[in-house]
């Protein structure tokens, strides 16, 4: 659960490092216009929500990450969003290994 944390905790340094595109229709438009390149989506968001999302994201190849429930999302933001996007290669990388260790 930790690890977990700190990847919430690190959603948070993009946002601030403005590297996030927050909302489902900014979210795919930011994907239509191919500047995100990774989705972060609520698990706990509803069905036509998350299957617009992610028909948009797998249209273009960008991964889906959703182990986050929208608690989780808005805390580590500071706004109640259920569906954002990194836009920052880097910040994918380094969001996709503090996943992978352990959350």
């Amino acid at each position: 659960m930790q690890e977990k944390q700190k990847a919430i905790n690190f959603l948070g340094l993009a946002e601030r490092a403005r590297k996030l595109v927050t909302g489902t229709e900014t979210v795919i438009g930011s994907i239509k216009k191919g500047k995100v390149v990774a989705v972060i989506l609520a698990n706990d968001v509803q069905k036509n929500t998350a299957e617009k999302v992610i028909r948009a994201a797998k249209n273009k190849n960008i991964p889906i990450i959703n182990i986050f429930t929208y608690e989780e999302l808005s805390n580590a933001i500071g706004k109640k969003r259920k569906v954002i996007a990194l836009t920052d290669v880097g910040f994918y990388k380094a969001l996709a290994k503090k996943i992978n260790e352990g959350v």
